[in-house]
């Protein structure tokens, strides 16, 4: 039978003593935080803050799919990038309301569809 024995990286130019790596106790700079990338100097809005927008104004229940689209047709909030902004909306819009209980701005009407809940602040 034979040994494993451990393999090692060979030391390259900038990982060896005097080589160009980085000094201990030296940081990286910070990346600009979200608030820091806004628009005109303030926060951007937020999926959850945009769909309350819409539902208050529209005075009806939506689907997520509508709101998504009322919010990119009115400018208010936009898909970074991703495939299902309508799940992760849905999935925000559920977490609100289970952690707010009452005081939650949406209130899930039936399967699907949510309404501004106007007794909440």
């Amino acid at each position: 039978m034979s040994k494993k024995t451990k393999k090692t990286k060979p030391k390259t130019a900038t990982s060896a003593k005097g080589g160009k790596g980085k000094a201990k106790g030296a940081k990286a700079p910070k990346k600009a935080t979200r608030a820091k990338r806004g628009g005109e100097g303030g926060k951007r809005t937020s999926a959850l803050e945009a769909a309350a927008q819409v539902l208050k104004a529209a005075g009806k229940p939506m689907t997520c799919k509508a709101m998504i689209a009322a919010m990119a047709e009115q400018g208010l909030w936009t898909s970074p990038g991703g495939k299902t902004p309508h799940a992760t909306l849905y999935a925000a819009i559920i977490r609100h309301i289970a952690d707010k209980g009452e005081a939650a701005r949406f209130r899930k009407v039936e399967r699907g569809l949510f309404a501004y809940n106007a007794e909440a602040k």
